[in-house]
């Protein structure tokens, strides 16, 4: 079956409606860990119509098997016969995409490795700009997307605007720009098993085998590639430029990351002073992202029968702020947990998905807008200094005044187009930021 159908349930909104964390919780301290993978007021729109599912243009052997889907679950063979990672699994070729610059799409199946070394199947979306390519082939940009939920039905790969009208402004930019533009879902979001949600190492290396995938798809793609993210993929985005030596075949001009998701330690104590139901959310996203890496974690027992009841509303739908299980709960009956076991469960948290734990030996571009409430402007900063002091020398940090978690990805379009070109991208040529759309 084709994903690229218009059915109107592919893709369920998720909107956060107007709920922003408490200014009182960054004095606290702890806000920006909150919000860490959060996204804003952005709904996801349908599917495009696409051509059916056939071979790219460069599939080894013949036609490559096209992406089938129940529910919303892409179809993966049982078992998964053992591959090398990036190696594509299927295709489905969805012709051009007129709400994304014009560029040809794909949606694609692939391989992968998850934090344990084990091999997953992973999907995503392949773009690549109409006419032909320049000399030496187009540059690739692995997008990596903020939170949408950790439902199948979350997967951006399902959207027309790949989650969020936000998101598709900034990948038309690069493929305008000549780039063509992978995009990840990462490990179970749209494939089967849970979504191991803020787990670095999963992120990370579903970035960087996409690109690997995208250049089996497409052959005559340049070696040269980088990758920009946004909160969730912020952190995916550093993680990846550290997994980047998994493609020693491609040449990694960079990383950028755009309010990036840290301070992980953090997130549960916080979120249970904070005694906001918008803020459940995340915490309990990041419980079943734990929970699917580290089984031992036991999350049914650990939340006992009538939170775990309220977890798995929450998590079978995308995201919607505050969830409406979460409005009448408090956060203790959401996440009945003495002090002592969220302690512990915040360090493990922060050993899977803290981004500043190992230093980025490539050059590294941090973004962030001066008033985001979701990730706030001194959790980044302290990110890039834990890195610096851990040995990175390549990080460039740039503050937007004014601006907030999503309005800020217009604003520093052409500064990072600039980067790319300066680490081996495309020529930047004119360039005027835009205004980030909401939805």
């Amino acid at each position: 079956m084709d994903i690229s159908s218009a059915d109107p349930d592919i893709a369920r909104p998720r909107t956060r409606h107007g709920s922003r964390w408490p200014r009182v919780l960054i004095a606290l301290g702890v806000a920006a860990a909150l919000a860490a993978g959060g996204c804003s007021d952005r709904s996801p729109e349908q599917p495009a119509r696409g051509a059916g599912p056939g071979a790219g243009p460069g599939a080894a052997g013949g036609a490559l098997p096209g992406v089938g889907i129940t529910g919303r679950t892409y179809q993966v063979p049982q078992p998964l016969p053992p591959a090398a990672p990036g190696t594509l699994i299927g295709a489905n070729d969805h012709g051009t995409d007129a709400r994304i610059a014009g560029a040809r799409r794909w949606t694609v199946l692939y391989h992968s490795r998850n934090a344990h070394d084990a091999d997953v199947p992973v999907s995503g979306v392949v773009l690549v700009p109409p006419g032909p390519p320049p000399p030496g082939g187009r540059p690739v940009v692995a997008w990596a997307h903020g939170t949408t939920g950790v439902a199948d039905t979350c997967a951006p790969s399902h959207a027309a605007n790949l989650g969020y009208n936000a998101y598709a402004q900034e990948i038309a930019a690069f493929l305008k720009a000549g780039y063509a533009v992978t995009a990840t879902d990462y490990p179970g979001l749209g494939t089967p098993g849970m979504h191991t949600y803020l787990v670095g190492a999963d992120e990370g290396n579903a970035v960087v085998d996409s690109v690997t995938a995208a250049r089996r798809l497409v052959p005559d793609l340049a070696p040269t590639w980088f990758t920009v993210g946004h909160s969730q993929g912020g952190q995916a985005s550093i993680f990846a430029a550290n997994a980047a030596k998994r493609a020693p075949d491609l040449r990694f001009g960079g990383a950028v990351a755009i309010a990036p998701a840290s301070h992980l330690n953090v997130m549960l104590p916080g979120v249970i002073a904070a005694h906001n139901p918008g803020q459940l959310t995340f915490a309990l996203y990041s419980l079943a992202g734990l929970n699917a890496t580290d089984p031992s974690v036991g999350l049914p027992r650990l939340l006992g029968p009538s939170a775990m009841r309220t977890a798995s509303q929450v998590f079978e739908e995308c995201i919607n702020d505050p969830h409406p299980g979460l409005i009448r709960t408090t956060s203790e009956q959401a996440i009945p947990l003495g002090s002592a076991r969220l302690t512990a469960l915040g360090r493990t948290m922060a050993a899977y998905g803290n981004p500043d734990r190992t230093a980025v030996r490539s050059p590294l571009l941090i973004i962030q807008g001066g008033n985001d409430l979701d990730v706030p402007a001194q959790w980044s900063a302290q990110v890039a200094a834990n890195l610096r002091a851990l040995g990175s020398t390549a990080i460039t940090e740039r503050t937007y005044p004014g601006s907030g978690h999503d309005d800020v990805l217009g604003r520093s379009s052409c500064d990072i187009l600039a980067f790319l070109s300066k680490h081996g991208g495309r020529p930047p040529g004119a360039c005027t930021p835009f205004r980030t759309l909401p939805g």
